[in-house]
């Protein structure tokens, strides 16, 4: 495996306060596990009422940890896209505040990066709501029939992509198609993705905001302008 000089870990954080000393304890653990000393974590605060990332500015004494604050809530995508932007490391490792995906995954996608510009996940098993599979399959389901693809599970929110990608790609979306949208114009422009498979661990407080008919409605209008904009 070819060595890193840098990686950073990004999440963002709505409503999730509950989690936030998991997730940057389980973070740094992670980090400290692939001996890659230059490192840091990237957490955004998406206008959460719940001040999630002030709570985790108390938690975080470390000099590698940034906090930055939206004013108001801009979205699931839009909070990933600040995270990427505030990233200084070679390689950036994404995942949910609400700790559904287990940091330490970050160590099976680093096995898959040498030939690859993003490495996604997808659920081994799914242990959530009914409903909330069927919304997941008729997703997945319109994605490959748009944009041709045969990714396994587009919609999950665990990725490691590589920082110099990101420019390439110039993602927009402020919804939780943000994944997607990373997925298709890295395969339409010709680089490398490639897939782990992962355990999920649903959350067990409140609801996920990405199942809202906000964010579905949200979804539907940027997964269309994308879907015209490439068939154009």
């Amino acid at each position: 495996m070819k060595k890193i000089n840098s990686l950073s870990i990004v999440f963002p954080l709505y409503k999730d306060k509950s989690t936030v000393r998991k997730m940057i304890f389980n973070s740094q653990k992670a980090l400290k596990k692939t001996k890659i000393k230059k490192n840091q974590i990237v957490i955004v605060d998406d206008g959460c009422p719940q001040k999630s990332g002030t709570y985790a500015k108390k938690l975080s004494k470390k000099k590698n940890i940034k906090i930055i604050f939206h004013k108001y809530n801009k979205g699931y995508g839009a909070a990933i896209r600040t995270g990427f932007k505030n990233c200084s490391s070679d390689w950036i490792f994404q995942t949910d505040g609400d700790a559904e995906y287990d940091v330490f995954d970050l160590l099976k996608l680093l096995k898959k990066k040498d030939n690859s510009d993003l490495v996604i996940t997808y659920r081994l098993k799914k242990k959530y709501k009914t409903s909330r599979i069927v919304i997941s399959w008729i997703y997945n389901k319109i994605l490959r029939m748009l944009f041709h693809t045969n990714f396994r599970d587009i919609s999950t929110g665990s990725r490691l992509v590589k920082k110099s990608l990101l420019k390439k790609v110039n993602l927009v979306s402020n919804s939780p198609f943000l994944g997607a949208e990373l997925a298709i114009k890295t395969k339409y422009k010709g680089y490398k993705v490639n897939e782990v498979g992962i355990h999920t661990y649903p959350r067990t407080f409140g609801r996920g905001s990405s199942v809202s008919l906000k964010n579905i409605l949200l979804t539907i209008k940027e997964m269309l302008i994308l879907f015209f904009k490439i068939k154009v």
